[in-house]
């Protein structure tokens, strides 16, 4: 099923863009016609919200189950404690590395210079709600008040946590909780096969996501910051390339074989620019790559909280950019002060609504650069979160890989399955997910 629905997402993305520009061509002529055109992407965007609700109602018991199994057969708090310290030590520096990478990059391209927007009114708003900023909520949001409402609101980071406390006590416990342990690890088997199922969705989904895009904007917005966007992707690039030569030197020759098992995700991440989209297959990818599932459950529902590096990179990029936009000059002795804060404020960020873009706000408000710049980069900010959304996943997964060497438990990667079809409907990798107790041999 993994080829054949690789193909599928491909063609619905081609396909969208085509029948997108098709529609913007027919229609937008500002009048009747921009009306109409406004009636169809509406209607255009009711599969792609179906979607993504149906992977929101998955990700909760999905997320809840695989984590807790995982940390269940960890083997108490000293092991939970050491793949943590490791996976953030790997943050840490992928974050460093990211925001660094974004930094020199666009002093050296200088997407910017030469605009010379002049400078708004200083009451100018961007429109960007940046209440869900503050560092003090973000601590005290960390732990749920209810277990229920963190799965009902898909909280990842509560969720996290939650399912944290959980898994401990479950080993604790012991023979106890052996039954509640049998019934969650039959969860996952159930949750990743309606997953299979959610998946099938996955084509015609992307098709109405990247027709409504283009319909609505057109490629004309696209060529108004041309510049700009084919800078930042080839700095994502360029961050690819960084992440799987560090992920090289740990894991080494096999890290060819990571980007095969990980094109759906990426592919689904790109064409719905939503992590969430991609992280159950992520989760069978690096289950069938030879990553643990107790050690990639563990890693991956942490990485999408602190692990963004396709965001990480936007920040510095986006902020320097506006700066450029309107001729304000900074000293590098600014930009590495700009870099740590980002480095900090960006950990604070899970959960907020259009994240990347409330962390650059509050960034160009406290350089005095103009937080209306903002606005400057809105109009392609969903074209530039399909390249952060699938690095997001590229990082995710190389740190996982690189947690599970560093544990000494990167297994035999499985041959690629075709599809099976049984009675009951399309198969899934469930399966493979069922021993948490023991590596694969």
């Amino acid at each position: 099923m993994g080829k054949r629905l690789t193909w599928f997402i491909l063609a619905g993305l081609l396909l969208g863009g085509f029948i997108g520009w098709g529609l913007n061509h027919a229609y937008d002529d500002g009048g009747a016609g921009t009306a109409r055109l406004a009636e169809i992407a509406r209607y255009l965007d009711i599969p792609t919200q179906m979607f993504l609700h149906l992977i929101k109602m998955i990700i909760a018991p999905l997320v809840v189950s695989t984590l807790v199994v995982g940390i269940a057969h960890m083997g108490g708090t000293g092991a939970i404690g050491r793949v943590g310290l490791k996976a953030f030590f790997w943050f840490v520096c992928a974050s460093l590395i990211s925001l660094t990478l974004g930094l020199i990059l666009v002093n050296l391209l200088q997407p910017g210079v030469g605009l010379g927007l002049p400078l708004p009114d200083v009451a100018a708003s961007s429109g960007v709600d940046r209440s869900g900023f503050d560092a003090a909520k973000f601590f005290v949001h960390l732990i749920p008040t209810s277990a229920i409402d963190a799965m009902a609101t898909n909280d990842i980071l509560q969720l996290v946590i939650f399912s944290l406390f959980f898994g401990v006590g479950m080993a604790a416990v012991g023979e106890k909780a052996k039954p509640l342990l049998q019934g969650l690890e039959a969860l996952v088997s159930v949750m990743l096969t309606v997953t299979g199922y959610v998946m099938l969705f996955a084509p015609v989904a992307v098709f109405c996501a990247v027709a409504r895009t283009l319909a609505t904007k057109g490629v004309g917005v696209v060529g108004d910051l041309l510049f700009f966007m084919g800078s930042f992707y080839l700095g994502l690039f360029v961050l690819w390339a960084v992440l799987l030569g560090a992920c090289f030197l740990v894991v080494g020759p096999r890290t060819g074989q990571l980007i095969r098992y990980l094109r759906d995700p990426i592919l689904l991440g790109f064409s719905t620019a939503s992590s969430e989209a991609a992280y159950p297959r992520t989760l069978e990818a690096l289950d069938k790559f030879g990553v643990p599932p107790r050690i990639a459950s563990f890693v991956l529902p942490l990485g999408y909280s602190f692990n963004l590096d396709g965001s990480m990179m936007y920040m510095t990029f986006a902020s320097i950019f506006i700066a450029q936009a309107y001729g304000i000059v900074l000293d590098w002795g600014t930009m590495i002060t700009m870099l740590l804060m980002l480095m900090i404020t960006s950990k604070g960020i899970a959960g907020v609504p259009r994240a990347s873009l409330v962390v650059i706000t509050g960034t160009l408000a406290h350089f005095n650069i103009p937080e209306a710049g903002i606005l400057l980069i809105l109009s392609v900010d969903h074209f530039l979160d399909m390249g952060r959304t699938a690095t997001n996943v590229i990082g995710n997964a190389v740190a996982a890989t690189v947690v599970a060497r560093w544990e000494g438990q990167l297994d035999t990667p499985e041959a690629p399955e075709e599809t099976v079809v049984l009675p009951h409907g399309p198969t899934t990798d469930a399966d493979s997910f069922q021993d948490y107790a023991q590596p694969k041999t």
